[in-house]
């Protein structure tokens, strides 16, 4: 294998998170948790924005490479998508605290494998990687909803 398709597993997989043998989206997810606080808000709420773009065109494009290295759609070692969607739970949050960070956690994961409408049919809207990356853009959209009403009520 190329050191270019080396690099782009490793990116697709946020090093080692998607090589966990056991439910490598929650290791995604949960890097993305811990990387949050020291790469993603700090940054101005533009700054995070268009990370997240840069992110989704990057992540999308990788996850299609990843595809065909690996021989298969949507493999589970991929999971920059994951990192994506808690970012976007968390991108309102100018200094989001432990709770608001774990619920961020708590819920995308839910959505993620729950899939409630339009999560699963979104995963057939785009051709290639910009499939497995616009699910967890809905999964993250949800959790969103649902970590701001918590905010919002006071109870994070």
């Amino acid at each position: 294998m190329r050191f270019r398709d080396n690099c782009v597993l490793a990116f697709c997989r946020l090093g080692v998170a998607g090589l966990a043998p056991k439910a490598p989206g929650t290791w995604g997810t949960a890097l993305g948790c811990l990387l949050a606080p020291f790469c993603f808000v700090p940054l101005s709420f533009g700054w995070r924005l268009s990370l997240l773009v840069v992110l989704f065109v990057a992540g999308g494009l990788a996850a299609s490479r990843a595809e065909k290295l690996l021989g298969r759609k949507d493999p589970g070692e991929v999971v920059i998508d994951e990192l994506v969607g808690v970012w976007i739970v968390l991108l309102p949050f100018a200094h989001p605290g432990f709770w608001v960070i774990l619920s961020a956690f708590v819920c995308f994961r839910i959505f993620d494998i729950a899939k409630p409408w339009p999560v699963r049919a979104s995963e057939n809207w785009l051709p290639g990687g910009f499939g497995v990356m616009i699910d967890d853009v809905l999964a993250g959209l949800w959790a969103l909803l649902c970590v701001a009403l918590l905010y919002g009520a006071g109870i994070i």
